[in-house]
């Protein structure tokens, strides 16, 4: 195997829980604030393992196979995706929405709450109040 090349990030970053490699900026964190403009409605990402977040954009990741996936906003082709340095997964971007009032999400990244940290190495916590839910992945 050859050497792995990761990308250090700088400003506020969310990290690989399990090795500390870099994977995401706060900045590209899709707000809620734009996500409610793009939907309509307060909605959060699940998957299997909890919480999830919508990013615009990650680094330090590799992809698995594309497949199609059925969640409850519809049918989806996405790719898991692992982090380059441990292999752990850490979420899976949306690679095609099938439905039209989901295209917002493709080209866009899922990194589960649970498997990645913020810059601080303490966990990453979003506002957690109860709120709608678009769950994923069940």
């Amino acid at each position: 195997m050859g050497r792995i090349f990761v990308v250090d990030l700088e400003g506020r970053t969310y990290k690989c829980k399990f090795c500390k490699t870099h994977l995401a900026l706060a900045d590209d964190l899709v707000s809620r604030a734009s996500f409610l403009l793009l939907v309509g409605e307060l909605a959060a990402f699940h998957c299997r393992r909890g919480k999830a977040y919508l990013f615009n954009n990650a680094v330090n990741i590799t992809f698995g196979p594309h497949e199609e996936r059925m969640m409850l906003s519809g049918t989806h082709t996405v790719a898991d995706i692992f982090c380059c340095y441990c292999g752990q997964i850490v979420g899976w971007k949306y690679e095609t929405a099938h439905e039209n009032s989901q295209k917002y999400k493709e080209g866009k990244f899922v990194l589960e709450r649970g498997r990645i940290i913020d810059g601080a190495d303490s966990e990453f916590y979003i506002d957690t109040r109860p709120t709608l839910s678009d769950t994923e992945d069940v």
